[in-house]
C-alpha cells in the first residue's frame, strides 16, 4: 500500500454524534437502527452537518449498549445488516456527509470468540489476547491481584468459573479488557480497521484510546481505598506511555496508507501536553484526542451531596480549560469541540437553563460552533433535549454505570430519593432517551415500545417538526449558525487568532478571532440574569442574535438571560 497524503478535508467540518438505538426507529421495535439514521439524512444534510460519528453498531449482547462487541465483522440485528450499513455510507456521501464509526480497541465482550477460546483453553493463542492473572491467597480467601477499582465501582478482576484466575476488566466485568502488548491482538485490530476504511468508512473515534496500555506489574496501588479495600488509581491503566508505541505501530501499518479522520477518546485524565503526543500533526499518531476538561464545570460531578443550587457553571473555570487547550495545542493539532456525548448529561441541563431553554440552548451553540476546531453536536441538542424526568431508579436499570452507582451509593447509605435526584442530574441515560422528532406518540421515534422513556417534554414544543414551524425555534436557529460555521468568509476569520475578552468576567464567556479579514467575536451570557459587560470594538456586522434587539449604551452591553452575539468587528 502507498502511503497516504492527508487532505485534513475535518477542518472546517461541522461534526454530529448519533447515538443509533435512540435516534430513529424504522421498524417499530422500540430501538433505533441504520434505516432509521437513513430516513433521517435529509434532516441532517439540512441542518448542515457534514460529518456523522455514530455510536457503536457492532454486534453485541449490548451490556453497555454495543461498546461489549462481540463480532467486529457483523452489524447488530437490532441495528440491521451489513447491506443496511453499506447503503447508509452510500447515500451519506451522495449528500457530502462523511461517516465515521465508534471503533472499540480496549476491550471487546466475554462473548466474543477470542475470550470465549481464552478461557477455554489456557494453550490457546487466544490467551495471551487478554490480560489473565492468578488471584492471591490470603488467610484461606482467594483475592483478586491487586487491589485497583474500574470505572464501574467494582474491582477490575473477575474470576474465571472455580478456577483460581481472574480477568481484568476496566469497564464491565461483561468488557474484558484486550492485551495491546501482544503483537498478534495488534494485527487483527488492524484488519479490522482496513475493513471498514476499505468498504468506505471515513474515519474512526477511537473508544477508551486512553486505556489500552496497562501497569503490567500489577502491584497494588498506594492510594487511599474505598470501604471494600479498593483503590480508584487510573494512572495504573489510562495515558501510560506504551500507548504511544501501540499508536505508532497503528499508523505505520493502517493510518497511514487512508485519508481518514481518527479521534482519540482520552478521557479526564489527560494534560494537552499529552494530547499532543497524541496528535501533533508532524509527530503524532491520530488526529484529535477528545478530552472531559470542559464537560463537568458545574460542579455536577459526584454531586450526590449537593443540592441543586449549588450546581452553577464555572464560567472562569471553563475558559479557563478552552484557552489552557487552545494555548497548547491549537498550532499544533487539529481540535474537536463539544459540550456532551453519549456519556454525559444533557448540556442545556449542565450550562443551559430550562426556564430559558431558547435562549441558553441557542447561546451554548453559538459559543460551540464558533469557539475553535471542528465542533460535534450531539443528537438533540438542536433541538434543545434535556435531562430526564424519571421518578424511579427502575427506570435507569438498563444502564451498567447506572446499576453500578445506584448499588454503591446504597451500600453507602445513601436513600434511593437521594440517588435519583443525583441520576437525573449526572447519569449517562441523560443523552441516550429518543430523539424528540414530533409530537406524535413516543415522540414520532417509534411505532412500538421504545427502549428507554421518552422525555415528556416533546409534547410541550420540544421536538424537531414544531421547532421547524417556528422561525425563532432553536432548530432554525441551529441551522443558519451552522450554515454560517461552514461560510467560507467565516472560516476565514476564524483562522486569525483566538483573544478571550476579560477572561476574568465571572458571567460571560466572549472571545474574539483577530484575522486579516477582521474579527470575528462572540460575547454569550453564561447566566440567567441580566449582566453588564463593557464592548468597545466598532460592530460591523452582527451574523447572530439571539434576542429581537440589543441593550447597548456608553460602551456596554446589557445582557439579558444567555444572551449572545456572533459579530463582526
Amino acid at each position: 500500500m502507498c502511503i497516504m497524503n492527508k487532505t485534513y478535508w475535518w477542518r472546517d467540518s461541522v461534526g454530529y454524534i448519533i447515538y443509533p438505538s435512540s435516534f430513529q426507529d424504522s421498524n417499530g421495535d422500540g430501538i433505533g437502527d441504520i434505516p432509521g439514521i437513513i430516513s433521517r439524512l435529509d434532516y441532517l444534510h439540512d441542518l448542515g452537518v457534514n460529518l456523522l460519528w455514530i455510536c457503536p453498531i457492532f454486534a453485541s449482547p449490548m451490556d453497555d449498549n454495543g461498546y461489549d462487541v462481540s463480532d467486529y465483522y457483523s452489524i447488530n440485528p437490532r441495528y440491521g445488516t451489513m447491506d443496511d450499513f453499506r447503503r447508509l455510507l452510500s447515500e451519506a456521501h451522495s449528500r457530502g456527509i462523511r461517516i465515521c464509526i465508534d471503533f472499540v480497541l480496549n476491550h471487546t465482550s466475554d462473548e466474543h470468540p477470542w475470550f470465549q477460546k481464552a478461557i477455554q483453553d489456557p494453550a490457546s493463542k487466544e490467551r495471551d489476547y487478554y490480560l489473565i492473572r492468578k488471584g492471591k491467597w490470603v488467610d484461606g480467601k482467594l483475592l483478586p491481584p491487586n487491589n485497583w477499582k474500574g470505572f464501574f465501582s467494582a474491582s477490575v478482576w473477575e474470576r474465571i468459573g472455580e478456577t483460581d484466575e481472574f480477568y481484568f476488566h476496566c469497564f464491565s466485568k461483561k468488557m474484558p479488557d484486550v492485551n495491546w502488548a501482544n503483537p498478534e491482538l495488534r494485527e487483527r485490530f488492524y484488519e479490522i480497521a482496513r475493513f471498514y476504511l476499505d468498504m468506505g468508512v471515513d474515519g474512526f473515534r477511537l473508544d477508551a484510546l486512553a486505556h489500552l496500555g496497562k501497569d503490567l506489574s500489577f502491584e497494588d496501588s498506594s492510594l487511599p481505598a474505598d470501604p471494600n479495600g479498593l483503590v480508584f488509581d487510573t494512572d495504573r491503566y489510562s495515558n501510560r506511555e506504551v500507548i504511544f508505541d501501540y499508536l505508532a505501530d497503528f499508523k505505520k501499518n493502517v493510518l497511514d496508507h487512508y485519508d481518514c479522520l481518527t479521534i482519540g477518546e482520552v478521557g479526564g485524565g489527560c494534560s494537552p501536553e499529552t494530547a499532543l503526543r497524541y496528535a501533533d500533526r508532524e509527530k503524532g499518531y491520530i488526529d484529535m484526542v477528545f478530552n472531559f476538561d470542559t464537560a463537568w464545570s458545574n460542579g455536577a460531578f459526584g454531586s450526590i451531596d449537593k443540592d441543586q443550587s449549588e450546581i452553577q457553571t464555572d464560567v472562569v473555570g471553563l475558559k479557563n480549560a478552552f484557552w489552557r487547550w487552545y494555548e497548547t495545542c491549537y498550532p499544533h493539532c487539529e481540535m474537536p469541540l463539544y459540550w456532551d456525548n453519549h456519556d454525559h448529561p444533557r448540556v442545556l441541563s449542565q450550562y443551559g437553563s430550562l426556564t430559558y431553554r431558547n435562549e441558553s440552548a441557542k447561546c451554548l451553540l453559538t459559543v460551540l460552533l464558533f469557539l475553535y476546531g471542528t465542533p460535534f453536536l450531539y443528537n438533540g441538542e438542536e433541538i434543545g433535549m434535556s435531562n430526564v424526568t424519571y421518578d424511579s431508579l427502575d427506570d435507569f436499570m438498563s444502564d451498567c454505570s447506572a446499576r453500578g452507582d445506584i448499588e454503591e451509593k446504597r451500600e453507602a447509605g445513601y436513600s434511593d430519593e437521594k440517588i435519583l435526584r443525583y441520576l437525573c442530574r449526572c447519569a449517562r441515560i441523560n443523552a441516550r432517551t429518543p430523539f424528540q422528532w414530533d409530537e406524535s406518540e413516543n415522540a414520532g421515534f417509534t411505532t412500538g415500545t421504545p427502549l428507554l422513556k421518552v422525555n415528556e417534554n416533546y409534547k410541550e414544543g420540544v421536538n424537531a417538526l414544531s421547532e421547524m414551524k417556528d422561525p425563532w425555534s432553536i432548530i432554525n436557529f441551529a441551522q443558519y449558525a451552522i450554515w454560517k460555521r461552514r461560510d467560507p468568509e467565516i472560516c476565514k476569520l476564524m483562522k486569525g487568532e483566538l483573544t478571550f475578552l476579560n477572561q476574568s468576567n465571572p458571567d460571560v464567556i466572549a472571545f474574539a478571532h483577530n484575522s486579516e479579514a477582521g474579527w470575528l467575536i462572540v460575547v454569550a451570557n453564561m447566566r440567567d440574569r441580566d449582566v453588564d459587560f463593557p464592548f468597545f470594538y466598532s460592530i460591523k456586522e452582527c451574523y447572530l442574535h439571539n434576542y429581537d434587539a440589543a441593550i447597548y449604551k456608553d460602551h456596554v452591553f446589557t445582557l439579558r438571560p444567555f444572551e449572545c452575539f456572533l459579530i463582526k468587528a
